[in-house]
């Protein structure tokens, strides 16, 4: 059971997967009353790059940088360093040890995430890639390996949260995607595979939620965060 001083408004991050920084500032005017943490990935960023992340922070949000830095050592380095002095709060990176050594070694105020295995990935897809371990032996194994380096924490499914809480304590965050409303875990089909809700994530052990779709394709999104945070509330009590 996750207990952390986190206030409910920022426990779910929200995915701002849209193509331009008016969208991106539309969903913010619309749930900010209850959402204080906001994810900008690739496709925001490539769209909107600085400014959108200067304008959410500037309104007293946090923001997740999630650009999943993989390059040579020295570029990652060279890119977190990018990310000083704007108030960003989480920023991800992939890769092997020098790759996450590196972004630790710049990361100065902002907290690095590593990614363990992708959300969108199932067994089939391990054995794929010539990979014999399990996806959960493979997210304990990063997740160790995170500690190790001195990541702030890792980004984990939340069916993988347990077993990593076990094995670190409460040394790492853990930011979980894949959440769906607990009335409609199975729903909507999309590329997520290891999915869990909301509720079932915080008591497993996960400390933040990223939530994009199942709030974006709502009818109600303010409902359905609702929703969610109450969720949240009873894995706390």
């Amino acid at each position: 059971m996750n207990k952390k001083n986190i206030p409910l408004n920022e426990r779910i991050i929200f995915a701002l997967d849209v193509g331009s920084p008016e969208e991106a500032q539309d969903w913010v005017y619309k749930l900010e009353s209850h959402v204080g943490f906001y994810k900008v990935g690739l496709q925001l960023f490539l769209a909107g790059w600085w400014p959108v992340i200067d304008w959410i922070v500037k309104r007293g949000h946090k923001v997740m940088v999630d650009l999943k830095f993989f390059d040579i050592p020295e570029t990652v380095q060279l890119a977190v360093r990018q990310l000083h002095d704007r108030g960003i709060a989480f920023a991800t990176v992939h890769g092997n040890d020098p790759i996450v050594r590196a972004a630790v070694a710049e990361k100065n105020d902002l907290k690095i995430l590593a990614v363990t295995v992708l959300t969108s990935f199932g067994e089939e897809d391990m054995r794929e890639m010539g990979v014999t371990c399990t996806v959960s032996d493979m997210v304990l194994l990063r997740a160790k390996r995170a500690l190790r380096l001195g990541c702030d924490g890792v980004v984990a499914s939340g069916l993988e949260a347990e077993h990593i809480r076990k094995e670190v304590g409460d040394n790492l965050l853990i930011v979980t995607p894949g959440i769906r409303p607990g009335a409609n875990l199975t729903i909507p089909q999309d590329d997520q595979r290891r999915i869990v809700t909301a509720q079932d994530a915080i008591s497993n052990g996960a400390d933040y939620l990223v939530v994009g779709r199942p709030i974006s394709t709502a009818q109600n999104p303010i409902a359905i965060i609702e929703s969610m945070q109450k969720e949240i509330q009873n894995s706390l009590l």
